[in-house]
């Protein structure tokens, strides 16, 4: 069994909001994580959530600012938030962009050097941790979710179409839906993958959902005051894509929101309804 270290627990709605460490064999090192454990974890196996952050964000972010702990607790559902990349890899310049590098793996496995030695976060969120968790949480393995904000709602929509055997229900706030499209995957796409942008496809969600469909509705929020909505968000590329390919989509446009955590705790408690229903907590 894969150690963790326990950093910290706390008492949060009947569950356990716990912060842990392991070293990583997809990164190459140690990476971080938070797990809320319901009540109903200690009587028994229950579905999971893994949340993936945006960028610049630790797993701290959404643990502590977007108030899932109380839901999470209504219907019974693991919470798991990993860390937006690996930390202190002695990659030279490896934090000296905000948008690359540190704070920001886009969840893929890297193929270009020096990034391809650690930065494996595609293979670390869709095997390797919830390998792990289940090892040491009550998980049930058959009832899987996965969610995520901007950067990490990119690397929700792609995981759950590369793994919709595994992971039954997906949703995204202010997702990145269209990397190669824009700015933020063609900055970030070439230094990780190399100058193919054939390789970049399998990890850009208007693409992938034209080669197989996710069995089930997507669920989208999004702002319409985000500063980053018309340049680097995109969601009509995703929506069109969608249509054209029959996939379910709910794409909710908010007024007034941006793309902080002020939007996310707003509408939190509506995606992990969406979850608990199709991972059958939800009566």
């Amino acid at each position: 069994m894969a150690e963790i270290e326990k950093i910290s627990e706390q008492r949060s709605f009947g569950g356990v909001q716990g912060f842990y460490r392991h070293a990583s064999v997809a990164c190459n090192g140690p990476m971080r994580f938070t797990v809320y454990q319901p009540p109903q974890a200690k009587l028994d196996r229950v579905p999971v959530l893994f949340w993936l952050s945006g960028l610049t964000c630790t797993e701290e972010n959404f643990t502590v600012k977007a108030g899932a702990q109380r839901v999470a607790a209504e219907f019974g559902l693991i919470v798991v938030a990993p860390d937006t990349s690996p930390r202190s890899t002695g990659i030279p310049g490896e934090a000296d962009d905000w948008q690359f590098g540190a704070g920001a793996g886009f969840y893929l496995d890297a193929t270009a050097e020096p990034w391809s030695k650690h930065f494996n976060m595609y293979t670390y969120c869709s095997r390797e941790l919830p390998e792990l968790v289940a090892e040491h949480f009550p998980i049930d393995t058959r009832r899987m979710g996965i969610f995520g904000h901007s950067m990490g709602g990119h690397g929700a929509l792609t995981i759950a179409f590369k793994h919709s055997d595994r992971f039954r229900s997906v949703s995204a706030f202010a997702p990145i839906v269209a990397p190669m499209q824009v700015r933020w995957g063609e900055n970030a796409f070439p230094r990780f993958l190399g100058p193919d942008r054939e390789t970049w496809k399998q990890y850009d969600a208007t693409e992938l959902v034209q080669q197989k469909t996710f069995p089930g509705t997507i669920l989208i929020d999004q702002g319409d005051q985000d500063p980053f909505l018309n340049d680097m968000l995109r969601p009509e590329i995703f929506a069109t894509a969608c249509e054209k390919a029959g996939q379910s989509l709910s794409l909710r446009m908010q007024s007034g929101y941006d793309h902080s955590y002020y939007f996310i705790s707003t509408f939190i408690e509506d995606h992990l309804c969406h979850h608990a229903m199709y991972l059958g907590t939800r009566p």
